[in-house]
């Protein structure tokens, strides 16, 4: 009897011992990024960390196009925005800018905004400070040879996100952009032309970020799909904006345009 009361005894003091966090104070051990953030995403959409979409009542569409650009792709889209007058952003990666810095410059040049995809479309959910520093700068490094000019726009691959990646993207002069929930149309999964244009179509409101893929390895689908929505929503009454446009259109609740800053 005495054994067991000891032995109660040391487990619940041992219950109320709680073992410290570790402080990762090394940045080779830092993440950059979670798929699940602490914070919600009415935090950073609020602080004006992040967009996700812009409240308008302005027949505004926001296409983005990532992973580009590609040799075939990028072009055919191109002239499929240039028949239809419409404005896209280009969320590009690096290394592949440098292999194809012509096509990155077309985009600039027929009125579309180019946005930074880092420069290996590396995760930043486990790499240091250093190695995301790198990626950011080697992807704006790689705009500014293609085009002349850098841009204030990034999107992190996979959409991570948290509090160091949104304070680093502050430090280097970026706003980050993801896109509207409802217009995740998954086309790097090869899902069908249909099911792609559907999905736009379908979900379309104003102020929509679209998000796409102009390289997407073996597939056309997002071409094809494009052939789709663009006249279908044009009908509709919808404009084809760049990002930075639609972000200069965002209304307040009482219905006042905001100045974007």
């Amino acid at each position: 009897m005495k054994y067991n009361r000891l032995l109660c005894a040391g487990i619940a003091v041992s219950l109320l011992w709680v073992s410290p966090c570790p402080i990762l104070s090394n940045e080779q051990n830092t993440s950059y990024a979670s798929p699940a953030p602490a914070k919600g995403r009415a935090y950073y959409e609020e602080r004006g960390d992040i967009v996700w979409e812009v409240p308008t009542h302005r027949k505004l569409i926001a296409l983005t196009f990532d992973d580009g650009p590609d040799v075939s792709n990028t072009p055919a889209i191109l002239d499929l925005l240039r028949k239809y007058d419409a404005k896209a952003t280009f969320f590009v990666v690096g290394s592949r800018v440098e292999k194809l810095p012509h096509l990155v410059k077309r985009e600039r040049e027929e009125g579309h905004e180019i946005g930074n995809h880092t420069f290996l479309h590396s995760s930043f959910q486990h790499i240091s400070r250093n190695k995301a520093l790198s990626e950011l700068d080697q992807g704006q490094a790689s705009i500014v040879q293609a085009t002349g000019a850098g841009t204030h726009l990034f999107r992190p691959p996979g959409g991570s996100y948290n509090d160091s990646l949104v304070k680093l993207a502050k430090e280097k002069g970026l706003k980050i952009i993801l896109w509207s929930w409802h217009q995740d149309t998954l086309d790097w999964r090869k899902p069908g032309v249909h099911r792609i244009a559907n999905k736009v179509l379908r979900n379309a409101r104003n102020g929509d970020i679209v998000l796409m893929h102009d390289f997407v390895h073996h597939s056309t689908q997002t071409v094809e799909a494009l052939k789709i929505i663009l006249p279908e929503l044009k009908k509709r009454g919808y404009s084809f904006v760049t990002v930075s446009e639609l972000l200069s259109n965002r209304e307040k609740p009482d219905g006042l345009i905001e100045v974007n800053k």
